[in-house]
């Protein structure tokens, strides 16, 4: 793995905010900054291009990209990537090789809420390292401010992830804020004749013994970062919904991926998916094992 932080740039508004803030993060992470850009070269599409027309408009994408960015993040040491191919496969390949791999999210004009796209959903659902997906702010061609705010942490229990849990206690450490911890937690189906009673107990139980298992989960990690101040929030309720309304103020919302295969392909899940529609914050998926 190269010590760089990775963004895949499309010449589109979402692609160029996606790379300013990648430049932010390369320069907090002390990391180099790649520019990639994948062109296709497929002879069987409708309306074929010149291979020789496309390498030149990435060159110029590229260039154009990198000019700004450097007008932005003077400091911010830089290379650029072209290729033909399949962007899902190229980019994968570039996030499994990188430190953090920054691709854009599209708009849905003036609606509350973004979609991930078809490539980066895609990516995210193969890729072996973190990826942020950014969405670009309503009404600017790029976000060279970080939103203010803590990082947030959706944290599943028990065997919370602790590449997720690195990841955030990290971000939160360098960007000098607070870290807000979300576990959302169901009760499990409760069978009796006194079914008020066994509820309330089993309620008490259950938000007992899951506190506890997050007190457990951010200790070491707490130790680690004494600057980081961590707020919980540990409660009976859905994990995505929760996140959603945890993120709204968030500086990042960080959230850890179970790879899963499912017979129709690999797939992000409900809550990454719920997070990736309706939160403007960056959204960083961490996956793990």
């Amino acid at each position: 793995m190269s010590r760089t932080v990775t963004v895949g740039i499309d010449g589109s508004r979402e692609g160029l905010t996606a790379a300013d803030w990648a430049a932010g993060e390369a320069l907090g992470r002390d990391r180099l900054l790649r520019l990639v850009h994948v062109w296709s070269n497929d002879a069987d599409a409708v309306t074929p291009s010149d291979p020789e027309n496309q390498r030149r408009r990435a060159e110029r994408l590229l260039h154009t990209t990198a000019k700004q960015l450097r007008q932005n993040h003077p400091d911010v040491r830089m290379e650029t990537s072209q290729s033909a191919g399949d962007p899902v496969e190229t980019l994968t390949a570039a996030g499994d090789r990188a430190d953090l791999l920054v691709l854009g999210s599209r708009g849905l004009g003036g609606m509350k809420g973004f979609i991930a796209g078809s490539v980066s959903l895609a990516v995210l659902a193969r890729v072996r390292h973190p990826v942020v997906l950014v969405r670009a702010p309503h009404g600017e061609p790029t976000e060279r401010t970080p939103r203010a705010g803590d990082v947030v942490l959706g944290l599943d229990l028990p065997g919370a992830s602790e590449e997720a849990l690195g990841f955030a206690f990290g971000c939160a450490d360098r960007y000098g804020c607070g870290l807000h911890v979300v576990h959302s937690w169901a009760l499990p189906p409760v069978h009796g004749p006194d079914m008020a009673g066994a509820l309330a107990v089993l309620l008490d139980e259950v938000a007992a013994e899951r506190q506890a298992q997050l007190d457990a989960a951010l200790a070491p990690w707490a130790e680690k970062h004494p600057a980081v101040t961590v707020t919980r929030q540990c409660r009976q309720g859905r994990a995505a919904q929760d996140l959603v309304e945890a993120a709204e103020e968030a500086r990042l919302v960080v959230v850890g991926l179970r790879h899963r295969r499912h017979r129709f392909g690999a797939h992000v899940g409900p809550v990454v998916h719920s997070l990736l529609h309706h939160t403007a914050a960056p959204v960083a998926v961490v996956p793990h094992d």
